[in-house]
């Protein structure tokens, strides 16, 4: 299991159990033995199965689960995910931690497929940094679950000049003259007009995103382009306004909602006594 990941369960369930869960530990017996199902409450796409098994293994182990889909598979209502046999004390100590997991994961690989089948030619659909601190990793790998990609991880990993470092360099092209030859990375410059467009367009950046434009301004953009930079399209994306957007031709549609105010997929955890 991934380190990243690793810390994230550590870290949750640290913050559910800062000295341990006084209830069960008064309540059930050490070698209390329980049956569970992962139930789907709504339709989705499933994701975070794996990690949802690693919170079980350090809530105290002693719980095996056999699944019933896989991460990406589409669920139904009342589809039964998985059962899980094991130690009644880890089954309760892990289930809200597993399953808060589980389900943001699975909302954003739901959001994710709903934009990513309402595409229309070779767009890709795209993440942003929006995602809840502290739970980055898994907010992005949800997306690639659901058919997505991974825009930059973190302010380190690529150049993207947005509209305040324009403002306090001056202007697009000293701030790309600022930063070009001082990286080792894409650089991506954000526009908001058609001028602002064609000064891009005139420098050495590799990337223009189309920030907040109507359509046909877009489409403006997507001709006088000519396929010379890989342009990404980004504000107010809603499902319907993804499948115009992307049959303008555009390479990329970022979607800050994927994982801002994304709503958790309801799933339940039902167990009995063995």
């Amino acid at each position: 299991m991934n380190e990243e990941i690793i810390k994230i369960i550590k870290n949750a369930l640290q913050e559910d159990m800062p000295n341990g869960d006084i209830t069960t530990d008064n309540i059930i017996s050490k070698d209390h033995i329980s049956q569970g199902k992962f139930i789907a409450k709504e339709d989705g796409i499933i994701a975070g199965i794996k990690i949802a098994e690693e919170v079980f293994n350090l809530a105290g182990g002693n719980v095996f689960i056999s699944w019933n889909v896989k991460d990406g598979d589409e669920v139904k209502k009342g589809d039964i995910l998985a059962t899980l046999n094991g130690n009644t004390r880890t089954l309760l100590k892990g289930e809200r931690t597993a399953l808060n997991i589980m389900q943001r994961m699975s909302g954003i690989a739901t959001m994710t497929n709903k934009c990513v089948k309402a595409c229309v030619g070779n767009t890709k659909i795209l993440d942003t940094r929006k995602t809840m601190p502290n739970f980055r990793y898994l907010d992005k790998l949800a997306v690639v679950i659901g058919g997505g990609q991974n825009h930059r991880y973190s302010l380190s990993d690529m150049v993207l000049i947005k509209d305040n470092h324009i403002e306090a360099a001056g202007s697009i092209t000293n701030a790309i003259n600022l930063v070009e030859g001082k990286v080792n990375c894409k650089i991506e410059v954000e526009v908001e007009t058609i001028e602002q467009f064609l000064e891009a367009y005139n420098t050495n950046c590799d990337i223009i995103m189309l920030d907040n434009m109507s359509d046909e301004a877009m489409k403006k953009c997507v001709d006088l382009n000519n396929h010379k930079k890989l342009l990404e399209a980004s504000g107010n994306m809603t499902l319907d306004r993804i499948k115009k957007v992307s049959s303008i031709g555009v390479d990329f549609i970022s979607i800050g909602a994927l994982t801002h105010s994304v709503k958790a997929l309801d799933i339940s955890l039902k167990f009995k006594t063995l």
